[in-house]
């Protein structure tokens, strides 16, 4: 494992892991694969290291955090290995965050149907004049372009349980309609954007250790709904993929990494962005 001790701050952890150790911790976009297979073999590099984290239950494997897709490519294409930023569920850079989903291309009374026909689920409207028990667990908000607002409430069950829920939420419109990840909880800012807009759907947080745990259980949460944020962040680091292919053992890798780091460190070839970035090469 690298972390460079001539940097100024803490500098990103990467180490050369097997690919069967990387767990992950939602659905992938199985879409999104064949492409990137193309992608990675044209292009001869890794251009941005996927992000794990270790399980904490001895078993040396490592929770995916971002880079669910490269990670599965790599695998098709039977790698042995991969090289990875390792990020530690104490450090306080790393935070999970939530993505909601605004759905668009099906009617919002067809969704809501589909709602319906979920076992142990019930969509309540907010400003209906029934009392609410506390939920379990923090409901699944649905917001309609009408400014109508459901509460989906389970329920009680375990969090196993949950999960296949969240999943049975998100396969109601996922096939059938389309949907962008957004930070935004108010559905006003889509109405101009989406003529077709369908919902904004709000999940609730989930917190890294819970994550943890699910993934030690091969339990995922449904495709695109956590979002990980890691300071700082390995990127454009453009890792040959013929030393990753290769038969040679993982020791011989880890420490042509680390000379490969050290050697584009010595030649200037890495620097720290401290301020908020957009690239527009991605």
């Amino acid at each position: 494992m690298i972390s460079h001790p001539s940097s100024p701050i803490s500098f990103p952890q990467l180490d050369i892991l097997p690919v069967e150790s990387l767990i992950l911790h939602e659905e992938h976009d199985r879409q999104r694969s064949a492409p990137l297979i193309e992608k990675l073999r044209g292009a001869g590099v890794l251009r941005n290291p996927p992000i794990v984290m270790p399980l904490t239950d001895g078993s040396q494997r490592y929770m995916v955090l971002d880079g669910a897709n490269r990670v599965t490519s790599l695998r098709a294409l039977e790698f042995p290995h991969l090289v990875a930023q390792i990020a530690q569920a104490d450090n306080p850079n790393v935070n999970l965050q939530t993505w909601n989903h605004v759905v668009w291309g099906m009617s919002a009374r067809a969704f809501m149907s589909k709602l319906g026909k979920i076992k142990g689920l019930e969509a309540v409207k907010v400003n209906s004049r029934r009392s609410l028990d506390a939920p379990k667990y923090a409901p699944v908000q649905i917001r309609l372009p009408n400014r109508e607002l459901y509460l989906l409430m389970e329920e009680p069950s375990d969090l196993p349980k949950h999960i296949e829920t969240l999943h049975a939420v998100v396969n109601a419109y996922k096939t059938s309609a389309s949907l962008d990840r957004t930070s935004q909880t108010l559905i006003e800012p889509f109405r101009p954007i989406y003529k077709d807009l369908t919902a904004l759907i709000i999940f609730p947080r989930f917190k890294i250790r819970t994550l943890l745990k699910l993934t030690s259980n091969n339990i995922v949460l449904p495709t695109g709904i956590t979002r990980f944020t890691v300071s700082p962040r390995a990127l454009h680091v453009n890792y040959p993929l013929h030393e990753l292919s290769s038969g040679k053992p993982i020791d011989y890798k880890r420490e042509y990494l680390k000379r490969w780091v050290d050697a584009r460190v010595e030649q200037k070839g890495v620097r720290l962005y401290a301020e908020a970035t957009y690239l527009f090469d991605e």
